[in-house]
């Protein structure tokens, strides 16, 4: 009996990973989004051409971020993206990098009057962010008190436009987008930070190996920065 287990093992290598992949994400175009019934974006291709690539199955649901970090941290054989890699993130997560290398700024709606040259100036202004986003963390860890936290992105782009907040962070790549459809500038720097795949801590470390050594191969041969364009950022900028 042993030898007839040991022989069906070998003639199938991959029933150790049969299950499927559950890809979290939250609503962020152009990086990831919902369009109708589709998910798409920047970081979605790339996640999908990676699951190509290793031909594991796979599934990707959009929902508040919140919920889609915290499924990440206790769900077996789940990922979150586009997650920024930190000090803080980093032992609870297996990672597969970068989708983006991308610096936040703070912006603010155009003739809103606010101002700062620095961090330190801009602590004086209310700023939204999202709920369980990294960008909380930064906040609150440069000193940030005057904080307006929404359930996600797109409700704090809601809360600046009218006024109700002063600054939100953005991705920079994302700004050089927006501010083509909408009256807002930038204020200042406020991060620079990798963001990967995120997965759960008892993910498979030869499955995640495949998947990064097809993230790499994405980016040497260019397809990477093609994606991007697609979608309106050049990361070579």
């Amino acid at each position: 009996m042993k030898k007839l287990l040991l022989l069906a093992c070998l003639a199938l290598p991959c029933a150790a990973h049969a299950q499927t992949i559950n890809f979290t994400t939250e609503d962020y175009a152009p990086f990831n989004y919902r369009e109708g019934k589709v998910i798409k974006g920047a970081t979605v291709e790339q996640v999908e051409k990676v699951m190509a690539a290793i031909g594991v199955d796979y599934t990707i649901e959009v929902m508040p971020w919140a919920r889609a970090y915290g499924l990440a941290r206790t769900a077996p054989m789940t990922c979150v993206f586009a997650t920024a890699h930190n000090s803080e993130r980093d032992p609870l997560f297996k990672w597969i990098e970068p989708l983006l290398v991308d610096r936040n700024i703070l912006i603010t709606r155009k003739g809103s009057g606010v101002t700062a040259s620095n961090l330190d100036e801009a602590k004086k202004y209310t700023v939204g962010t999202q709920r369980e986003d990294y960008t909380e963390t930064i906040l609150k860890d440069k000193g940030f008190s005057k904080l307006d936290v929404a359930s996600d992105f797109n409700a704090t782009l809601r809360k600046l436009l009218s006024g109700r907040i002063d600054m939100m962070p953005i991705s920079e790549l994302y700004f050089d987008k927006l501010k083509a459809d909408q009256p807002v500038e930038m204020v200042t720097v406020l991060s620079a930070q990798p963001m990967g795949i995120a997965c759960e801590k008892s993910f498979p470390d030869d499955l995640r190996a495949k998947m990064q050594a097809a993230l790499d191969k994405l980016i040497a041969d260019g397809d990477q920065n093609q994606i991007f364009l697609r979608y309106g950022m050049n990361l070579s900028e």
